[in-house]
């Protein structure tokens, strides 16, 4: 048990020395592209210093399946060179009951990477966003989706237009039971459409099935002036692009509130399939970090007086990388609906763990 012990409270040291040394080079690597993007702005050197704090945790959280293995290799080559491991085999351990301390490390801290660390960095995610949305003026037109359906907003510097539908197409180009609020460049109401079907063409939603109402300070009711119209055209800036990037990508969502987001996704009429993939992929996550420490151990168990360290250092990166490739390869396919989902989220990691499982006990207890 002491033994069990010493190895997680190394392994952990070791990987939290390599999440800090990658958190610094990211940070000044992403301080440089903020400064390239949002130098022109009015944005202050502590405003860039806070942006280029709320998007590294993401880029560190997508890459930590890399750093697992390389934290592996340090620790194993370390305890290769102190002849650790020597003293640990001639005890009578093998290489897999060595190995079962830094594995249990590895799934515990999967798990509070997808419990914890994911809602984290889908908060540092949006507020980064936010906040380069306001430097850069952007962020005219959004998109949510709740119980009552669909809702869009879409505007311009002489007023707002807020949009709720009940369903839409799979693109949100064509949108059913629809309400368009309009609203002047004082935030007042100004007219109201309500909306069999509207499509969205270029420049303007085309309107079928309407009814209007104009909202006159000077008139009381409303509706002595209403109208009804078979088809009608409103103005519109928004674009097919436009309303899919609106949803963000699945990342910016907590984990927790991804299967609620899917279902409200799905009953306003939008695929959900991207959104369901990362959802699964993020469950299969503590899995794949169990992976990479196989691998690194796999090439990495032997003494260094046998030689040939260097090779198996590489051998040792370059399938690990490829193995995080063809994970994110299967998720694109599983998003663009050329798998099934779940073999997409889940096949890779658990070939990844049988792989190197089975290169360990060939080359350790084979």
């Amino acid at each position: 048990m002491t033994l069990h012990l010493y190895f997680a409270r190394r392994f952990f040291k070791t990987l939290m020395s390599t999440i800090f040394v990658f958190f610094i080079i990211l940070f000044l690597l992403d301080m440089v592209e903020q400064i390239r993007k949002f130098g022109s702005t009015d944005a202050t050197f502590g405003t860039l210093l806070s942006l280029s704090a709320l998007n590294v945790p993401e880029t560190l959280y997508r890459i930590l399946p890399l750093i697992m293995i390389l934290a592996t290799l340090a620790l194993f080559l370390g305890l290769a060179r102190s002849s650790e491991l020597v003293v640990t085999r001639a005890s009578g351990r093998s290489a897999l009951k060595s190995l079962l301390a830094p594995l249990a490390v590895t799934f515990l801290i999967g798990i509070f990477a997808v419990a914890v660390i994911n809602p984290i960095v889908a908060a540092t995610s949006k507020q980064y966003e936010t906040v380069a949305g306001r430097l850069t003026s952007e962020g005219a037109s959004t998109v949510s989706v709740s119980r009552e359906g669909l809702w869009l907003r879409q505007g311009t510097q002489s007023g707002q237009t807020v949009i709720r539908a009940e369903r839409a197409n799979l693109d949100g180009t064509v949108l059913f039971g629809a309400t368009f609020l309009g609203f002047d460049s004082n935030g007042r109401p100004s007219y109201r459409i309500e909306a069999d079907v509207a499509r969205l063409v270029t420049g303007a939603w085309e309107i079928e099935g309407a009814k209007e109402w104009r909202f006159d300070p000077n008139e009381i009711i409303p509706e002595q002036n209403a109208f009804v119209a078979d088809r009608m055209s409103l103005a519109s800036n928004l674009t097919r692009d436009q309303i899919l990037d609106s949803f963000g990508t699945p990342s910016a969502i907590p984990i927790w509130e991804l299967p609620a987001f899917i279902r409200q996704l799905e009953d306003a009429g939008f695929s959900a399939r991207n959104h369901r993939t990362f959802f699964h992929m993020e469950l299969a996550l503590p899995i794949l970090l169990i992976s990479m420490v196989l691998v690194g151990a796999g090439f990495t168990m032997r003494h260094t007086r046998m030689g040939r360290t260097g090779l198996m250092v590489m051998l040792a990166l370059a399938l690990g990388f490829s193995l995080y490739f063809i994970r994110n390869f299967a998720a694109i396919l599983g998003e663009n609906g050329q798998i099934p989902i779940l073999l997409a989220a889940w096949g890779p990691p658990v070939a990844a763990v049988l792989l190197p499982l089975g290169l360990l006990l060939h080359l350790e207890d084979g």
